[in-house]
């Protein structure tokens, strides 16, 4: 008997929840969903990374590219794993839901809500860049009250280019992605040939002028962890595509190493090309506003810098664009886990689109664009909740593996080994993120206990994956507890961590300790996480008799 037979699910109408699913059109191949990945990692993070990664490392930020590439590698073959075995909808949201049951899935599900805030982060940022062009759209950091309505009337038109089939938005998806290649690989060459600085790995304070420490520091300060996240795309597409298991892993893995390979060369250019007038003060002393088009302009390759400020607008444009296709997938799921309500997973039956879907996140992402006073902080915040997914995903990949009952074998090898692994890179990302970020992060995703316990008292989950039995009954809410413990201490504790830790913290515990205090505590937890997922997927068998 399958999950979904077990639990009866059904949408508002009445209808089996597997007839909504059958709407969605599997047209996607392996360079649409590789597009998708590439879009969603570059966006407006390749204008800035190369600056702030510098800064924070010097030329030993090379070494945090590579180490973020293989990094975010690993953790995506666990990713891949869940969506070559078990292709869905927004994926990422339902795997904790199933594995783990209602008070991760909520959690997970409420930290994935309030991250539609990153989509709005970078409609904010073609806002600032078109300021360039049309003065008065943008005020010190916030949006005018003009800045704002275009930026709605965007949101407007990225919703209605997702509103028709996903056909067509994979074509339009695969022309911005070759601007978004084409135009740095332009900058790259055009610096290089501008001048090459010899010596520059051994000048100005040698390889690592503050230490190889600072390249951990660098993958979250430095920008790096944000500007390589987003590869997990394909996956919120599994469920449309033509063959997943053949298509997907490739397309995730592919995604990651033609972003990795394009940050390199970036940073390259960059550090050789910098002029010596600049690195008086050291590689922490180069500051610009916008690093490649100031350095095209000290360079006189002004074409380039005309260029670069029109793929300011496009790069974010194109990552937003498939941030707004993504987040009504993770919308649909959670309408399916009835986080929200049944009404929002409505599929369109012609175009095989979550329409209405689509039009929540428009309200959403318009909410977040209001002025409000420190909201750039604020989405900064939401854009790493994202990062919780990957832990969350590495314990379902485990819980499936390890259950008896589930007839997962591990698609991909090694997976017993590279579960545990995953999970701690994760939480690693996590924490070096920083405790100004962390410390209103983590505490906003716990708040999604409140939404919880809210769906609990109000029964509107009655029917929900998680929240029954095999044979109907509702859970009692000491045993949804009990399963979904470890995630609730899993977030107090690494913000307990986070505010001990060197990580912008109160470096009460130093580092290097700190980190693998965090790695020790991850591991742990992980191993904990499995065995209540296990748990809870054996007694739901055996309730259904």
């Amino acid at each position: 008997m399958s999950e979904r037979q077990v639990t009866g699910e059904v949408d508002e109408a009445g209808a089996p929840v597997v007839a909504q699913e059958r709407r969605l059109r599997r047209d996607l191949g392996f360079w649409g969903l590789t597009a998708i990945g590439f879009s969603n990692i570059v966006g407006s993070g390749w204008l800035f990374a190369a600056l702030y990664a510098a800064q924070t490392a010097g030329p030993a930020s090379l070494l945090s590219w590579i180490g973020a590439g293989l990094l975010c590698g690993l953790v995506a073959l666990v990713m891949i794993e869940l969506g070559a075995s078990r292709p869905e909808g927004g994926g990422t949201v339902r795997w904790p839901l199933f594995a783990s049951g209602r008070l991760v899935g909520t959690l997970v599900g409420w930290s994935v809500l309030l991250s539609v805030g990153g989509t709005a982060a970078e409609i904010s940022a073609i806002m600032q860049y078109a300021a360039h062009y049309v003065p008065g759209l943008y005020s010190g950091h916030t949006l005018t009250l003009a800045g704002v309505g275009v930026a709605a009337a965007l949101s407007v038109v990225l919703t209605a280019l997702n509103w028709y089939a996903v056909r067509m938005f994979a074509r339009l998806n695969n022309l911005v992605s070759v601007f978004k290649i084409a135009v740095p690989v332009v900058t790259v060459i055009a610096l290089i040939a501008s001048g090459w600085h010899h010596g520059r790995l051994t000048d100005h304070g040698g390889f690592a002028p503050y230490g190889y420490a600072a390249c951990l520091t660098a993958l979250a300060g430095g920008g790096i962890v944000y500007s390589v996240n987003g590869f997990q795309a394909p996956l919120d597409f599994s469920g449309e595509a033509r063959n997943p298991r053949k298509t997907i892993p490739a397309a995730v893995l592919t995604g990651i190493a033609l972003a990795v390979a394009m940050y390199l060369a970036l940073q390259v250019a960059f550090l050789f090309t910098v002029p010596e007038s600049v690195l008086g003060g050291g590689w922490k002393g180069v500051s610009f506003e916008s690093p490649f088009g100031q350095l095209a302009l000290i360079l006189n390759l002004h074409w380039l810098s005309s260029l670069l400020y029109a793929d300011a607008v496009i790069s974010p444009g194109g990552s937003a664009y498939v941030g707004v296709a993504i987040n009504a997938r993770h919308t649909y799921a959670l309408a399916k886990n009835r986080t929200i309500p049944r009404f929002f997973m409505k599929v369109n039956e012609r175009f095989g689109v979550p329409r209405r879907a689509l039009a929540i996140n428009l309200a959403v992402i318009v909410i977040f664009l209001l002025p409000f006073g420190g909201w750039q902080d604020i989405v900064a915040v939401m854009g790493n909740m994202y990062l919780l997914i990957y832990g969350a995903s590495a314990v379902a990949a485990a819980v499936f593996l390890a259950d008896p009952g589930s007839g997962t074998t591990g698609w991909v090898p090694g997976l017993r080994w590279i579960a545990p692994v995953s999970f701690v890179v994760a939480s690693e990302f996590v924490y070096w993120s920083g405790w100004h970020t962390l410390r209103l992060a983590l505490p906003l995703v716990l708040a999604g206990l409140l939404v919880f316990l809210a769906m609990r008292r109000s029964g509107g989950a009655a029917d929900a994956v998680g929240d029954r039995d095999g044979a109907g009954r509702r859970l009692p809410l000491r045993a949804e507890l009990r399963t979904g413990a470890w995630l609730v201490t899993y977030l107090a504790v690494l913000t307990v961590l986070s505010w001990l830790g060197s990580f912008e913290g109160s470096a009460r515990l130093p580092a290097p300790y700190d980190s693998l205090v965090v790695a020790a505590f991850a591991l742990a937890v992980f191993f904990w996480a499995v065995r209540s997922g296990v748990r809870h997927l054996t007694e739901s068998r055996t309730a259904a008799g």
